[in-house]
């Protein structure tokens, strides 16, 4: 949550970053963590400041974004572990479910969580590429959905609330575009940016 007129320069930040994580993710991974972990510490921080405390929701949010982009730059293992832990729960979740239509039990949700986790770590290399990738290319939608409609007067006054998990009505179009953007930046990176780091 920022004030309307602090809507374009996070809409930069957003493409400029999603770019950066999409294309270079891996070449540039600890600058993509100190990028997300930015935005997500700017975002937690400003929503807990009153819509009428301008300068506070700018104090907060550039505090929380300090505090974020420390944290997960220092978290580089086990932010790997937790895509890795996190992509197990959500496959096991799935298979799961369509297999016994019901929910997993908590042990095997565990035991595939601790596989990903392992498995993550082991091929690290193409986990960074594809979360960054993908990660970058949804970034990227965000901020160009964002533009499309800056200025719009939206719920909350004179703030600007960013949602991230939200497309709006053009939802088909925004998961097409994010299926694609991921596609060719994780081709890029595996052939032509990742390679450079040796």
């Amino acid at each position: 949550m920022l004030p309307h007129s602090y809507e374009f320069p996070v809409v930069f930040l957003l493409l400029a970053g999603g770019f950066v994580a999409c294309f270079a993710g891996y070449r540039l991974f600890r600058v993509v963590l100190a990028i997300y972990g930015f935005l997500v510490g700017a975002m937690l921080a400003s929503s807990m400041m009153g819509a009428t405390n301008t300068f506070g929701m700018v104090a907060a949010a550039l505090g929380g974004g300090l505090v974020g982009a420390v944290v997960l730059t220092f978290a580089y293992f086990v932010g790997i572990a937790l895509v890795g832990a996190g992509f197990g729960a959500l496959v096991v979740n799935i298979v799961w479910s369509r297999l016994f239509h019901v929910d997993p039990p908590a042990l095997v949700v565990i035991a595939v969580c601790v596989l990903g986790a392992i498995g993550a770590m082991v091929v690290q290399r193409y986990v960074i590429v594809g979360a960054t990738a993908f990660g970058g290319a949804w970034t990227m939608v965000v901020g160009a959905l964002a533009l499309q409609s800056a200025g719009v007067a939206q719920p909350g006054g004179d703030v600007w609330i960013l949602y991230p998990f939200t497309t709006g009505a053009d939802r088909r179009n925004a998961m097409i575009a994010w299926i694609a953007l991921g596609g060719v930046g994780a081709i890029v990176q595996l052939t032509v940016t990742s390679r450079r780091r040796k």
